[in-house]
């Protein structure tokens, strides 16, 4: 498997990350996937055979336990692999138990440690901006983090774009760490985030690692239309929405998708998180699997690349809305 520089850094990464997600399957996360430590050992195990070298979990992730199951599963290996996970999220019943205050970062990141079973972490990440505590605090801590040998790198996730630009502003006039990727909600049903994170990662070199490449398992063409949803899958359940989107548009694309993967003899899977590898900015793909299949077809997606005109018909076909001030920047830029 190709590997690429984790952002603006010389760490280099497999273009597969293996999310752990799925590993736990506690509480809310039990409708993700309910993959026990066995099947965790087995999935790791593929995983790494595989080419893939960057595993990515959260704090939150079936409240911890997909930490502990990924660090199980890890063992001796850990050292030879890119770790990330995440910090914000509730973590207990406490007033102090959520958000990105020094003291839950510290907190947290000293039980992720445990969890994870090692002593530092390569990438640790914001999970979400906190509107409640100021970012000075915030990325004081995380500096304090990494100059305590906790922390290698540090990311944002699900950030805005002037949240996100603020940050960058304060680590660079306080010279503190800086955040070095972007982990974001991105796919063919998803391309929101190229009005501005992805103009912006690119200007600041940070790397973007795309979460829910597959859309919630819509673009794996489990979804048809006109046919019966699947049993268990997670938009056949009405209360599990929790990605919105177009589903009649999402029809189309994966229509589109079948024609491309008939073409390279792959799924249409493979197709879709191949299409992402191709775009500007992205460093990683973040994978989830269930089981041993959809990670063995995962895998097969760095066999091969799609075409450039494949690419460009597909951005055609799934252009987001260019809202303002983005029609009116790019209508004044063609005067010059």
């Amino acid at each position: 498997m190709k590997t690429r520089f984790l952002g603006n850094t010389g760490v280099r990464v497999s273009e597969l990350c293996f999310g752990a997600m799925t590993f736990g399957g506690k509480g809310y996360w039990a409708n993700i996937g309910q993959v026990g430590q066995k099947e965790a050992d087995d999935l790791v195990n593929i995983a790494i055979d595989g080419g893939i070298n960057f595993f990515d979990t959260a704090d939150v992730y079936s409240e911890g336990m997909s930490e502990l199951l990924l660090g199980k599963a890890l063992g001796t290996r850990r050292n030879s692999v890119v770790l990330a996970t995440k910090v914000r999220g509730r973590t207990g019943s406490g007033p102090n138990d959520v958000g990105l205050s020094r003291r839950h970062i510290i907190d947290s990141c000293n039980t992720s440690l445990k969890r994870l079973g090692t002593d530092y972490i390569d990438l640790y990440q914001v999970h979400s901006f906190d509107p409640r505590t100021p970012l000075e605090e915030t990325l004081r801590t995380l500096d304090d983090l990494v100059r305590e040998g906790k922390v290698r790198y540090v990311g944002a996730s699900n950030f805005a774009g002037w949240q996100l630009m603020k940050a960058l502003a304060i680590s660079d006039t306080q010279h503190l760490e800086r955040f070095i990727t972007l982990q974001a909600f991105y796919s063919l049903i998803a391309r929101d985030l190229e009005n501005e994170l992805v103009p912006l990662s690119l200007d600041q070199h940070l790397g973007i690692l795309p979460w829910s490449p597959l859309g919630g398992g819509f673009l794996t063409g489990k979804y048809r239309r006109g046919k019966p949803r699947p049993e268990g899958a997670r938009r056949s359940n009405p209360t599990a929405q929790f990605l919105q989107f177009d589903e009649e548009k999402g029809f189309d694309i994966v229509d589109e998708l079948e024609k491309t993967a008939r073409k390279y003899g792959a799924t249409i899977t493979q197709a879709a998180l191949n299409y992402l590898l191709r775009k500007p900015g992205v460093t990683s793909v973040i994978v989830g699997a269930r089981n041993k299949e959809q990670l063995t077809d995962n895998l097969k997606t760095v066999d091969w690349e799609i075409a450039a005109e494949e690419v460009a018909r597909l951005d055609t076909l799934t252009t987001p809305p260019r809202v303002y001030p983005y029609w009116m920047l790019e209508r004044m830029s063609q005067d010059r």
